[in-house]
């Protein structure tokens, strides 16, 4: 390794460590500290200022020209299924088909199909009040500390799992669009490694974490009131199956034989991730809302709640894209690739990697992917690794070991009503096992398939 080889590892480290000492210690926005640590990245790796500035608004654009569509589709999509009640429903009639032994894989159940439209932050707020009152309802409850986290645990599980691995959450899109993966494969891939990943993480797991771990503040159960009258179960799921069936389906074509598929070329045209969504949000409004999609205050309400999140979001996305920019400019993505060619070291453990130490470092796991899958574009290239495997590999190590830099840890802390030690002790140990797991199911599925 040469001099300036060092040194650009050294203008990674020292940029993204100054980003975290201002989301930690000066309090700012994550937009801000990372762009002062792009611009310190650039600064220690002698690139000139307005070379660095470039960069920054071409990651910038290339991210939120991609992925901004998908994240207010997304949003506006969650907040009608949490306004009309339709998600606080359907996961309530799921947990209410079981007894006391199977509420833990009824939660599971409940997160992975409320959570696949959702980001991960609002299926938390719209499930978690939701477990907690179903677990109230349930009888012969003895230890109801423990139990509470063995239910609430697995939901987490899921909702995490699903917004790591498997599109349209806006990580793992991210990722597909900046390693050139095929959509649907990486769909596919990704619910065959979600769904055991989740199974381990969730129910197993919270057997174990559980013990000894105490409710010390009053949890949050605040729920908020559907501003129309409840719509029926099947409206709610096929508000929350759509806009993934419609994914999915892109890829049926490419099934069939070569003669056959011109036959069905139209239903290739409905698996753009923009415009599944876009017919989810205009199917969601009559199906969810009725008549009362027509109130002026619901759609009022509707796009307010969806854009005040979606402002910080886009923020936080775009500056990583920045970051990540920054860092391939200086060369960091060639000598990452350099270092896999001649060492033994799988290219997918070295995105997983990646992945992890920035998901250390800023506490987002949306920034982590962002960030390693603009290094791991040319490792990609060079070495013939799956991008699709690669996609997975890197939103595995996006989760690892939330901690105080991460707002989800402070957010679930609530939710579960621990102390922070105990939120160590079960969500900072979820998450890292659905990150290594995660990792363990993508290399052997790399190999099988």
């Amino acid at each position: 390794m040469t001099a300036q080889d060092v040194r650009l590892l050294l203008a990674a480290v020292l940029g993204v460590a100054l980003a975290v000492v201002l989301i930690l210690r000066g309090r700012l926005h994550p937009f801000f500290a990372l762009l002062c640590g792009a611009f310190l990245v650039g600064a220690i790796a002698g690139q000139d200022p307005g070379e660095t500035a470039n960069a920054i608004q071409k990651g910038v654009g290339d991210i939120l020209g991609g992925t901004g569509l998908i994240v207010a589709l997304g949003l506006s999509l969650g907040v009608m299924l949490q306004l009309s009640g339709g998600a606080a429903s359907l996961a309530g009639s799921v947990l209410r088909l079981t007894g006391l032994a199977a509420a833990p894989w009824a939660s599971l159940a409940a997160a992975m199909l409320v959570g696949l439209p959702l980001f991960f932050e609002t299926g938390l707020v719209l499930l978690m009040p939701v477990v907690g009152a179903a677990l109230t309802a349930l009888p012969g409850v003895v230890d109801r500390d423990r139990m509470r986290l063995r239910v609430m645990l697995p939901a987490l599980a899921g909702l995490s799992v699903l917004h790591a691995l498997v599109p349209p959450h806006p990580g793992p899109l991210l990722a597909i669009s900046a390693l050139g993966a095929n959509l649907g494969r990486t769909m596919i891939y990704g619910l065959v490694i979600a769904i055991p990943t989740a199974v381990i993480s969730g129910p197993l797991l919270a057997i174990l974490i559980s013990r000894g771990v105490r409710i010390t503040t009053p949890p949050v159960d605040a729920q908020a009131v559907a501003l129309a009258k409840t719509p029926p179960i099947w409206a709610s799921a096929l508000v929350v199956l759509t806009p993934v069936v419609l994914i999915a389906l892109g890829q049926f074509q490419g099934l069939l034989p070569t003669a056959s598929r011109a036959d069905w070329a139209w239903i290739s045209r409905f698996s753009s991730p923009v415009l599944a969504l876009l017919f989810s949000n205009l199917i969601a409004l009559p199906l969810l809302f009725g008549r009362a999609m027509t109130d002026g205050r619901i759609q009022e309400t509707v796009w307010a709640e969806a854009v005040k999140p979606a402002g910080a979001i886009l923020l936080a996305i775009g500056a990583g894209g920045g970051l990540k920019q920054v860092l391939v400019s200086i060369g960091l993505s060639d000598l990452l690739a350099r270092v896999a060619l001649h060492s033994s070291l799988s290219p997918l453990v070295l995105g997983w990697l990646v992945a992890v130490f920035v998901r250390l470092a800023t506490g987002s796991a949306t920034v982590a992917t962002i960030t390693a899958a603009g290094l791991m574009t040319k490792l990609v290239t060079t070495t013939g690794v799956s991008p699709e495997w690669m996609v997975l590999a890197i939103g595995s190590g996006s989760l690892f070991f939330s901690h105080v830099n991460d707002p989800g840890f402070w957010l679930v802390r609530g939710y579960l009503g621990t102390s922070t030690a105990g939120a160590f002790r079960t969500w900072s140990v979820l998450e890292t096992v659905i990150s290594i797991v995660g990792l363990v199911g993508v290399l052997c599925g790399s190999q099988l398939i």
